[in-house]
């Protein structure tokens, strides 16, 4: 179920209930290289953007819902597809544009440093989820 929230952005709700960190840290681990760089890369900005203390709790609740969502195995486009996870970007992104100005360079890097670990160092995050 979605709503609006006061700027007219359509939220997720309810897919919070499905964020758990050890689901997190799963669903994450499990699907790396098919999900890709991209995705990977915005759900470890969303992440870490959610547990800073700076972060609005409105910002976190939209979070966690995306993420939530992305770690739940049934979904609009199911994930064993070939572009499954077509659907979970696009919720992640539209995330991510809502709460971009909850994200530091701090977070920036955090993510990028455990992409690295993850994919390698050579990856170029760089205007990568603009």
């Amino acid at each position: 179920m979605d709503k609006q929230n006061e700027n007219g952005q359509i939220m997720l709700v309810g897919y919070d209930k499905h964020y758990s960190e050890s689901g997190f840290w799963d669903k994450i681990k499990n699907v790396a290289s098919k999900a890709g760089e991209k995705v990977v890369y915005m759900v470890l900005v969303l992440y870490y953007t959610a547990t800073s203390k700076a972060t609005s709790t409105e910002a976190k609740v939209m979070i966690y819902s995306a993420i939530g969502y992305f770690i739940l195995p049934v979904d609009l486009i199911p994930d064993f597809l070939p572009v499954g996870f077509t659907d979970d970007a696009a919720a992640l992104y539209a995330c991510y544009k809502t709460v971009k100005s909850n994200i530091t360079p701090e977070i920036i890097k955090q993510a990028k440093d455990k992409l690295g670990k993850w994919f390698g160092n050579t990856v170029d995050v760089d205007g990568m989820i603009e």
